[in-house]
């Protein structure tokens, strides 16, 4: 299984062009192990229609509803070690929460993160794709 960063959920799900061609080779080679998504993604997403920085087709609930029965997607809870996990990352790492959360469940799961965030990417304490 491969953790989805929450864009690149959205961009999934949405078959978004701003997925690179890369990313996709790696989301074709994977569809058979599946791929992961943090309960805080669906936080995150709601947030971001929220404050207006993401724009659905029909409603957030609808849209996650939707999304999380994407082909291969299975929620990730966020349990007390993934909640405690996230507040003890290896420096140095970001202090936004949602971020802190998606690393530390895949730490715990020691999953491959699929994200195209750089301060991910450069965190040497994950494995970033």
């Amino acid at each position: 299984m491969i953790l989805l960063d929450t864009h690149v959920w959205v961009w999934l799900v949405n078959e978004s062009d701003r997925l690179t061609e890369r990313h996709k080779e790696i989301i074709e080679n994977h569809r058979d192990d599946g791929f992961g998504v943090s309960v805080i993604s669906c936080w995150e997403v709601a947030k971001l229609v929220e404050c207006g920085r993401l724009k659905l087709t029909y409603g957030v609930e609808q849209w996650i509803e939707e999304a999380l029965s994407f082909p291969g997607i299975s929620l990730i809870d966020l349990t007390p070690q993934i909640a405690i996990a996230s507040t003890k990352l290896p420096a140095p790492f970001h202090r936004d929460p949602a971020d802190q959360i998606i690393v530390a469940t895949a730490r715990i799961y020691d999953l491959d993160l699929l994200t195209m965030d750089d301060k991910i990417l450069k965190y040497p304490h994950v494995k970033a794709n």
